[in-house]
């Protein structure tokens, strides 16, 4: 007589998360953003200062070129529109000095201020109220 096989029954056992092993994922990565967050925003604050520092610059050096290009006079009520401007528009002889709208709009979406004459320069001074947005602060970053 042929030997029968013994069956065997294999179950397998799907085992999925516990909820202890969640929290405790859950956990660590609380705890690792908590550490790493402010230190990449620390860097994005850094990056928009730097950047609004060369926007600055660089507004005014357009705005220096208009001056010239315009018999070097700047009134008080100096739109900084005017620099994206061809002659045809009303704009200095050789403009536009810069060529978008959002080159005079700083990184923290607000337009850059012309001030004439100026407080910090004798001429004029191109101002962005920094991260707070307040006039008068100490993150006020002028040309």
């Amino acid at each position: 007589m042929p030997r029968r096989r013994a069956v065997r029954h294999v179950h397998h056992v799907r085992r999925a998360f516990t909820l202890i092993e969640i929290i405790v994922v859950v956990t660590i990565i609380a705890r690792l953003a908590a550490l790493i967050a402010p230190r990449l925003f620390g860097r994005l604050t850094w990056a928009k200062v730097n950047a609004a520092k060369t926007e600055v610059k660089s507004i005014a050096t357009a705005v220096e070129m208009y001056i010239t290009d315009t018999g070097g006079i700047l009134r008080d009520n100096f739109d900084l529109d005017l620099l994206l401007l061809t002659p045809e528009d009303g704009g200095g002889l050789l403009g536009p000095y810069l060529y978008k709208q959002e080159d005079l709009i700083d990184p923290w979406e607000t337009p850059f201020v012309v001030r004439v004459p100026g407080d910090v320069n004798h001429d004029f001074d191109i101002i962005s109220y920094g991260p707070d947005g307040l006039e008068g602060s100490e993150d006020d970053i002028v040309n």
